[in-house]
Formats: structure tokens, sequence, C-alpha cells
């Protein structure tokens, strides 16, 4: 039985007991990876509290209406008066029109000073009683609803929404970088098992020509054409193809686990996948095209950059407006208990207000304006920044375009390898039937079959791996 006709058997029995389970295209899997991923959940509600952050920066245009109140318990009431209070009284001259004091005069006719104050003695007082000036301050309730529109904040306003609204899109970057990331983690994942799988197949097939080769060995010992020493020798290289089957079933079973975990299934989900039963191909080598400035401009990484330098140049912008005038009109409504609206009474009262506040900054002593140049530092480090991760991603382009073309030469290799290992297998064979090769002879050729097959399935998967390597720093891979 040939090679070809052993992993063709080997490829059917494998589709007829994966036919009654799920089958997980690529699609499903990157669908199941990014929809699971709790990165991209992190990414998701960084967006939200980014969209809310830029919600509330519109809200500053607006007038804010603001509640304050307070309550105050004193110990003592308040007293104007120490004791009752004796006011001079005055009586009109008709005569003269003017009013005289009432003071008592002496027999010189001029008034009598009281020695002790060196003030006149009035005749006739008015009294206010201490009681009349005392104010019960005990419980002091106060409150005010306050209307503030801002008119002129230099540009902080506008700046702040400015910047709310590009780490929005920043943040949509980064959520789309991760998506990225984590679709070209699904690939690999997903292309290892169909390698995995293909190769298990392979060792299989090795095991069965290493086994025929064993029979045919142990036949030959027994009609005495061959030597114990031929059967030892392939006894041990039977041995070490079943290790390396078994080698090769573990790591395709972990790689199954490994991406069950990507897809945010439990490890132990039996994924079948559909490219499982491989089908040999001659992809044609397409020609990339692209600019780099359409590059520049689909790579998410380079996007964020590019809206940090937009939320960098507004920082200056609010930086700046530190150290411009602030003008808003302020609106109140203010009442209290007591209230002395009509006088002191144990009540609530209260009255609107209006009026506009202006602040303009003097001297901070170049606070603000070092600040400001600390922003415009940021942002050039930051513009700095882009002009080498732009750098970074031209190589990067060049080098992943490089590798795809590396892919295809490669596989042609491969494939013309292969083909002369079975072409030297079959020879190897038919010479050892023959008796004019040895056991040996044909162990090497089965091990060159081997190589050879393994290298190709490689190559095959590794033109998907480039392709999909090189969608992604272009920026085209979809999310």
């Amino acid at each position: 039985m040939t090679p070809k006709k052993m992993m063709s058997i080997f490829a059917l029995a494998a589709v007829s007991a994966s036919a009654s389970a799920d089958v997980y295209t690529l699609d499903s899997c990157r669908n199941m990876a990014v929809g699971n991923n709790k990165t991209i959940r992190v990414a998701e509600e960084t967006i939200k509290g980014a969209g809310y952050d830029r919600k509330a920066a519109k809200a500053a245009y607006l007038p804010g209406l603001d509640f304050n109140a307070g309550y105050v318990y004193n110990q003592r009431t308040i007293n104007l008066l120490a004791e009752n209070a004796n006011l001079p009284t005055m009586t009109l001259d008709p005569l003269t029109g003017n009013y005289l004091p009432n003071v008592l005069l002496g027999p010189d006719l001029k008034p009598v000073i009281d020695p002790a104050s060196g003030n006149p003695v009035f005749t006739e007082v008015a009294v206010i009683p201490k009681e009349a000036m005392s104010f019960d301050t005990h419980n002091v309730v106060a409150g005010a609803f306050t209307l503030t529109q801002p008119v002129y904040m230099g540009g902080q306003i506008k700046a702040l929404n400015e910047i709310t609204k590009y780490a929005e899109k920043a943040a949509v970057a980064a959520r789309n970088s991760v998506v990225q990331d984590v679709i070209f983690g699904v690939d690999q994942a997903y292309w290892l098992v169909v390698s995995l799988k293909e190769k298990r197949k392979l060792a299989e097939s090795f095991v069965t020509l290493v086994d025929t080769l064993r029979y045919n060995v142990n036949a030959m010992l027994e009609e005495g054409v061959a030597t114990r020493s031929d059967l030892l020798m392939v006894d041990v290289k039977l041995n070490e193809a079943r290790i390396a089957l078994t080698k090769v079933d573990n790591g395709l079973k972990l790689s199954r686990m490994s991406l069950a975990q990507i897809c945010g299934l439990p490890i132990q989900t039996e994924m079948t996948l559909a490219d499982e039963d491989y089908k040999p191909y001659r992809p044609a080598a397409p020609e990339y095209s692209y600019n780099l400035t359409d590059v520049y401009a689909r790579r998410q990484d380079l996007e964020i950059l590019r809206q940090g330098i937009n939320v960098l140049e507004n920082r200056e912008k609010m930086a700046l407006g530190t150290m411009l005038p602030k003008v808003a009109v302020v609106g109140a409504y203010e009442f209290s208990n007591p209230n002395l609206n009509d006088g002191f009474k144990k009540r609530f009262g209260g009255g609107f207000s209006v009026g506009a506040t202006v602040s303009i900054p003097l001297w901070h002593w170049g606070g603000n304006y070092h600040h400001y140049q600390a922003t415009k530092s940021a942002t050039n480090a930051q513009r700095l920044l882009l002009e080498d991760m732009e750098e970074m991603v031209s190589l990067q382009v060049e080098q992943a375009k490089f590798s795809f073309q590396e892919a295809f030469k490669t596989y042609d290799m491969t494939l013309s390898n292969m083909k002369s290992a079975e072409a030297n297998l079959e020879n190897a064979q038919f010479g050892f039937r023959e008796g004019v090769l040895t056991a040996d002879d044909v162990i090497a050729a089965q091990t060159a079959w081997l190589q050879a097959n393994s290298e190709k399935i490689d190559a095959e998967i590794g033109i998907h791996l480039c392709e999909v390597y090189l969608s992604k720093v272009l920026g085209k891979l979809s999310y």
C-alpha cells in the first residue's frame, strides 16, 4: 500500500468519526473569541465610560442649578444693647425752625453738665428697652438655590469637550486593536490544530509503514534472509514512531483545549474544525500593493497615538485657559429662618438676586505658564512617538510581505521534496523486496518521507498564518 493511499484512508476515517460532532469554522471561532474575550469586554466598558465623559463635558455649556442649606445652633442670643438705652430728645423752636435739645438750664441759662459723663443733663429722654434689641438666634436655618451660567471660561469648556471626543475615539481604536490581536491569536490556534491533525494522520501512516516493514523483516528472518539485528533496528524505529504519534496526539489535544479557551468555551469541549480534513492545494501568491499612507490610516495602534495627540493639543488649550479671564452669570434665591426682610422674624423668608462674576488671573509666579509649556512638550513627544511608530510599521509591513512571499517559495520546494521522498520510498521498498537494499535503507527512506510530508504541512499552514499576519500589519484584518 502506498503512502498516499494510507493517508487517504486515515482522512476518510477522520471524516466519519467527526461527522456527528459540532463543526466549528474559522469565522465561528473568531466570533466566539471576540464575544467572550474579557479584555475586549473591558475595552467596551472603557468606550462606554468615554461616552459618558463626553456627555458630561457637553453639560458644562449649560447652566448649573445647585441647592445649599445649613443649620446652626448658637448657645447665646444676640443682644445689641447691654442695658436699656436712653436717647436724648429735641423740641422744635418755632421762631428759628430748628430743633433744640431738651437740656436742663442753670440759673445762668446755660446747660447743666453732668460731672461724671461730661455730657449735658437732659430733661426728657426716649427709652429703648434692652429686650427690644435682643434676637433669638439659637436655631438658624439658611439655604439658597443658585443658578450659574458660564459665559466665557477661557476656552476650557470647548477644549474639555474636544478632549472627551478624542478620548472616546482612542478608546474605540484600542478596542479594535485588541480585537485584531484576539483574531490573530484565534487564527494561530485554529491552524495549529489543523496542522497537528494532519501530522497525527502522518504519524499514523508512518507507524503503519514501519510496522509493515517489521512484518516483512520478521518474515525474512524466519526464512533466514535477514538477521536478528535487522529486526531489532526496525523495532527501535517502530517504538520511536509510536512515541512520536503519542506526542502528536497529546499536542493535538492540548491545542484543542487552547483553542477552546481562546473561544471562551470549556477546555474539555470537543471541537471539530471545518478545515481538519485538509485538502492539499496550490494557492497563487498574490501581489500585494499598498500605500503606506493608507496603511497608517488603517492601523489602530497608530490611531490611538493620533487621537492621543489631539487630546494633548486640547490640554494645551485648557492650560492656556488658566491664564485667561473667566466670566459667569449667577442668579440665586436665598432664604433663612429667622429672616430680616421686615424686621427680625422667626419664620422663613428670602429673595432673589442676580449678578455676574469675573475672574482675571494676574500673577502666579509663572506657574500657569510653565504648566502650559509642559503640556506643549508632552504633545511634541507624542508626535515624535507617532513618527517613530510609523517608521516601525513600514518596516513591519515589508518584513511581513517578504515572509508571505517566502512562504509560497517554501511551499513549492516542499512539494518537490515530497515527490522526491515518495519516489525514493517506493524505490527503497522495491529494492528491499528484491534484496538489493537493506532494512536500514528503507528506514532512511521512510524517515525522509515523514520529514518531507511534515515540512509540506508546515508550509501550507505557514501560508495561512503569513496571510493573516500580513492582513494584520496592513490594517486589513476584519474586526
